[in-house]
């Protein structure tokens, strides 16, 4: 799992042809029981973007609620959800 560190990193990582991006705060504790889930995943590329630090990022994705987990697709969001998601919904969410 990576910590994405600038705007111009973000914007070349979504370009991939998929990858998952949670969008979380360190002061929330739903995203760090999230981030452990996370943790398990290898079906997917992870990247982290701390919603404090990138507010412009968020704000251009619509986050208003974390954590909120948004897959690209060739810079594209493919799909997205918001709140925790056990273990078995997020792979399922990864897989569908």
């Amino acid at each position: 799992m990576n910590h994405i560190k600038t705007e111009n990193e973000f914007n070349e990582v979504i370009k991939k042809d998929r990858v998952l991006i949670d969008f979380y705060a360190d002061w929330c504790n739903p995203c760090k029981m999230m981030e452990m889930i996370l943790e398990d995943v290898e079906d997917i590329e992870i990247y982290k973007v701390d919603v404090d630090r990138f507010r412009k990022i968020a704000k251009d994705y619509k986050v208003l609620s974390i954590p909120a987990i948004k897959i690209f697709s060739n810079g594209k969001v493919e799909k997205e959800s918001v709140g925790f998601m056990s273990r078995e919904e997020l792979n399922n969410f990864i897989k569908e």
